[in-house]
Formats: C-alpha cells, structure tokens, sequence
C-alpha cells in the first residue's frame, strides 16, 4: 500500500514541477498547489498511517494516534488555500495590466517582446 501513495506523491511533484516550468501564470499556480498537495501526502505518509485507539488517553488505552501530523497538515492546506488565492488575485491583475498571462509575452511597459 505504501507503494501506490509514493507513485502518487511522486506524479504529483512530477507534473506540479511540469507545471512551473512553463510561461503561463495559471499554469505555474496550478503547479504550485499540486506541489502543496504532494507534500500533504508526503507528511501524512511520512507519519505512517497510524491505526489504533482514540487520542485520547484514559484507564483502557495502550495505543493512541498521534495528532501532530494530521494539526500540521491541517494548517498546511489552510496556508496554501490563503497563497494560491493571493496568487490567482495577482495574476488576474496582472491579466488586466498586460493583457496577456504569459510571463515573457510582454515586457514591463506593456509592449510587445522582441523573439
């Protein structure tokens, strides 16, 4: 089982990684949350799926979970929902501005780039 969650963090940083290299800025900031999204399974694989009793430690319990992995994975997604939409903000103004989403299409004043 362990297996299949490594093939799929690894296709997840391989096309997210894909995904930045290109010239298009919504192509970048998908790449970057699927990146995010890779390193969520990473870490909650890392931790290694833990199975077991509440974590909640009383009279009858020998095994916990351990709930660090999952709070830190928690407050992962929370940032990267907060960056990717600073970044989606950020390239629809600078859509407006340039008219295009391709970062080497036009240069800072607007006009067109020699190729």
């Amino acid at each position: 089982m362990e297996w299949i969650m490594a093939v799929a963090i690894g296709a997840l940083f391989m096309i997210g990684v894909y995904l930045i290299l290109t010239k298009s800025l919504l192509r970048v900031i998908l790449g970057t949350s699927l990146l995010t999204h890779g390193v969520h399974l990473l870490l909650l694989t890392m931790a290694g799926l833990k199975r077991g009793a509440a974590p909640i430690l009383g009279s009858g319990s020998e095994s916990y979970v351990d709930p660090l992995p999952q709070a830190l994975i928690l407050t992962s997604i929370v940032i990267s929902f907060g960056v990717t939409a600073l970044f989606f903000v950020l390239a629809y103004r600078a859509y407006q501005t340039r008219g295009t989403d391709d970062i080497d299409g036009v240069d800072a004043e607007g006009k067109e780039a020699d190729s």
